[in-house]
């Protein structure tokens, strides 16, 4: 249940404390509130006794009768005979109610009854003698004062209400803001290492913000400058090795051609040189940049198509099942690359057996397998094998490889944004499947 962003989490946390801050605010105003309350509504309601009692004593008797109904009309106040069986339904048990019956016994006498109904009529019932609280009172003197339930409480809960939501919708505003500050600049440098972790530069972060965003963003760009340096530099010294291996190399083909006698020793070496010439070829498509080939919009089943062809007149033939594909954006020359590996791999390690070629839609991602026969490789080895220099000591391995083709495949999948996976044939071999994603 609990979000898994920064932001989500911060806003969270935040309107947490704001609820339980204020909530913990009304409560405390309305407990601190309920004492002066009391005062001034037991006040009101004392004085409304002593001005009807007032009132009815200094009226004629036959004229009280209409003092009742002008009472009731303007006022809402009744007026009703107190009787010795009357049925009292006491007023609830609160704080507020408990102080303000404690007040008006204080101002009326002891002897004041307060009841929420009186013979099951609702209202706020106080009874009062009708020639004040005197030992010589006669019973018969008691009258039941009726005032609507409101007159016992100003609406100070609404109120509160009202300005309680106002302050936490102002607060939570002010909470999104604060949250979305920090988790910014996190989700821009998140970006950032994702374009980093597919290979390529990312635009320089803006170092604004508090000191620590600043410094992290700092770190951040030397970092990523200081990883595209060492890459260049990488690319160069193998580019550098390469191109220079190659005149020697030659001049190795020309004396081996022109100065062996034996025809199978010349053969060997020329298969060696040819060998060690595919191993530079290798470095060579290692050290070069991919990222520089700017994505397109291209016909993913055409390209396949065109690779299978050029494959097979090289007498490497192909299974193709490729359906029709929906265009997508990718860097035609670095998946060709790619792809050509792939077969070239289960081509030297797949058998005797047929290759196969096949694409298919999978939700959000294109796969493109390349499935063969041959000895596989263990699944615990399937993320090793990825890594360059790193070769299989096992049936997989032949001579003369570098360990170089599946990082090249590998790291042209993650420049598209996509992945490789090495899984099992259930039919025996491996199925070498290039995941991409169908939105760029």
């Amino acid at each position: 249940m609990m979000p898994r962003s920064l932001l989500a989490r911060t806003f969270l946390l935040l309107a947490l404390l704001i609820l339980i801050t204020t909530a913990t605010w009304i409560g405390l105003f309305r407990y601190l509130d309920a004492e002066p309350r009391a005062r001034e509504v037991a006040q009101m309601m004392a004085s409304t006794v002593n001005l009807v009692r007032a009132s009815l004593l200094a009226a004629a008797p036959e004229r009280r009768i209409d003092l009742f109904e002008e009472l009731s009309s303007r006022e809402g106040v009744r007026l009703w005979p107190l009787e010795a069986d009357d049925r009292l339904d006491p007023l609830p048990d609160s704080r507020f109610l408990n102080l303000l019956q404690q007040q008006l016994r204080e101002r009326l006498g002891p002897q004041t009854r307060i009841a929420a109904a009186v013979n099951s009529q609702p209202g706020f019932w106080i009874s009062f003698h009708l020639d004040g609280e005197s030992e010589h009172n006669n019973a018969n003197d008691q009258l039941w004062l009726i005032l609507p339930s409101e007159k016992a409480a100003r609406n100070v809960a609404g109120h509160l209400l009202l300005w309680g939501l106002l302050a936490v919708d102002l607060a939570l505003i002010v909470a999104w803001l604060i949250a979305s500050h920090i988790s910014r600049p996190l989700r821009a440098m998140a970006a950032a290492a994702e374009v980093v972790g597919r290979g390529r530069r990312p635009p320089p972060l803006a170092e604004a913000g508090a000191t620590e965003i600043r410094r992290l963003a700092s770190a951040f760009n030397a970092m990523a400058s200081s990883l595209e340096r060492h890459e260049k530099d990488r690319s160069e010294v193998l580019a550098g090795i390469s191109h220079d291996l190659r005149t020697p190399l030659t001049r190795l083909r020309l004396e081996a051609e022109m100065s062996i006698g034996d025809d199978a020793a010349r053969q060997g070496v020329i298969a060696d040189i040819a060998e060690m010439e595919a191993i530079i070829s290798q470095f060579m498509d290692y050290a070069r940049d991919e990222s520089g080939e700017a994505a397109i919009s291209a016909d993913l089943t055409a390209l396949l198509k065109d690779i299978a062809a050029r494959k097979s007149a090289t007498g490497c033939p192909l299974q193709l099942q490729i359906p029709a594909l929906p265009p997508l954006e990718l860097r035609p020359k670095a998946l060709t690359r790619a792809i050509a590996n792939l077969i070239d791999n289960a081509s030297k390690h797949g058998g005797d057996g047929e290759i196969r070629l096949s694409a298919t839609v999978s939700g959000d991602a294109i796969h493109i397998d390349l499935i063969d026969h041959g000895p596989g490789i263990p699944a615990a080895e399937s993320e090793r094998l990825k890594r360059p220099f790193t070769r299989l000591d096992t049936a997989r391995s032949g001579p003369g490889g570098t360990g170089l083709g599946l990082a090249i495949v590998d790291r042209i999948a993650r420049l598209h944004g996509g992945r490789l996976d090495l899984l099992p044939n259930p039919g025996g071999g491996l199925i070498a499947r290039l995941v991409l994603p169908r939105q760029p």
